[in-house]
């Protein structure tokens, strides 16, 4: 089946941009372009779309307010956000498993947003998708992450941070560790520490985070070495230039 798109930016060249990229995808039909978000929320009475690539920043109105708007539908359209933030501005995107776009744009990140768009909407999981929406736009009302909605092929699952034991840097990814399983989740460890209470978590090594009432006892490896005995079973290192704050926090 066709997928609808819509595109929202206040730029006619940024607008231009997106059509021509997306052109490439037969399967992807253009509903129209609009110019503003209430441009966009007329358009929207009247027919259903799968798809909006909206932009953020435009002079009216933000395209998170319209966002917003989409987030308290059952199942509300897939949204590609369109920034020209940092990098280092759109942590909260990787948080909630949400597709984003950095002007200008990038053929081989469009492709991806691409891709993951048309899994989920084959996967069914514009419900899912939701409720990882209204988590993201109500992020500013809340003083720290509950959740984080991590991502699979066409799937979203919401974990909560409670159930969350301990977290292992894997590269570009963090690896969550819970009760009885373990989920891959696309973003750095230093991100998502920066997002964690940190009266519940704790640093103890450069590719290790835990949770405090996760801490059961310090085990030494005669060597200089020691490592970090967990509630839930299992073992975690524990570095040098960690020891003392652990130390500290265990009393």
């Amino acid at each position: 089946m066709p997928i609808r798109y819509l595109i929202v930016d206040d730029e006619a060249l940024g607008r231009a941009n997106l059509r021509l990229a997306l052109q490439q995808y037969s399967d992807w039909v253009l509903e129209a372009e609009c110019d503003s978000t209430a441009a966009a929320r007329a358009l929207l009475a009247g027919r259903d779309i799968d798809v909006i690539f909206l932009d953020i920043q435009m002079p009216a109105e933000s395209g998170l307010v319209l966002a917003r708007d989409m987030s308290r539908q059952q199942e509300p359209p897939l949204i590609v956000f369109v920034t020209a933030y940092s990098v280092h501005a759109v942590d909260a995107f990787d948080v909630h498993a949400l597709d984003y776009l950095l002007k200008p744009l990038d053929d081989a990140r469009l492709a991806q947003a691409v891709e993951r768009s048309a899994a989920m909407l084959r996967h069914r999981q514009r419900g899912a998708y939701g409720a990882a929406l209204r988590d993201y736009v109500d992020a500013d009302k809340a003083q720290r992450i509950e959740r984080i909605s991590v991502r699979s092929v066409g799937h979203i699952e919401q974990i909560r941070i409670s159930d969350i034991h301990w977290i292992e840097s894997a590269g570009n990814y963090v690896e969550l560790h819970l009760a009885a399983r373990s989920l891959l989740h696309r973003m750095t460890l230093n991100q998502l520490e920066a997002l964690l209470a940190p009266e519940e978590f704790l640093r103890v090594h450069r590719s290790t985070i835990v949770r405090r009432d996760q801490i059961a006892s310090l085990i030494s490896g005669g060597d200089g070495t020691w490592r970090l005995k967990l509630r839930g079973g299992g073992e975690v290192p524990v570095s040098e230039r960690y020891i003392g704050v652990l130390k500290s926090a265990m009393g």
